[in-house]
């Protein structure tokens, strides 16, 4: 299985945009998140640190400016979706990389206090 470590500067910036209020409250993250092709795209306009900003978590081993290397998207490359978070929340705790599970966990208490729910 692989093992990843928290991307601190995905982390800074999931949450300087709920700061900004550029986040998604209701989604269906399987519904929106960026397909393959939205990944290319986006990497085509924009360098790798970018593209790897919206990744919680770098996988262990793999080489860095390859898609292999960046796990748990939290946005659509413009905002943060909290069914995003959730879903980073719900995978890392089911296959225990509890670093990333406990950083999605305190985004999404961030985003849930920023958006006044609760």
């Amino acid at each position: 299985m692989a093992k990843y470590s928290v991307n601190s500067s995905a982390v800074a910036k999931a949450r300087e945009l709920i700061d900004k209020k550029q986040y998604v409250l209701k989604s269906v993250w399987n519904e929106v998140q960026p397909s393959a092709d939205d990944q290319n795209d986006y990497l085509e306009r924009h360098s790798w640190e970018e593209y790897a900003a919206w990744h919680l978590g770098l996988t262990e081993g793999a080489n860095d400016e390859t898609k292999a290397r960046y796990a748990f998207g939290f946005g659509d490359f413009r905002r943060v979706h909290r069914s995003a978070l959730i879903a980073c929340v719900y995978r890392a705790s089911e296959w225990h990389h509890k670093s990333v599970e406990l950083a999605a966990h305190e985004l999404l208490q961030h985003l849930d206090d920023a958006a006044g729910i609760g």
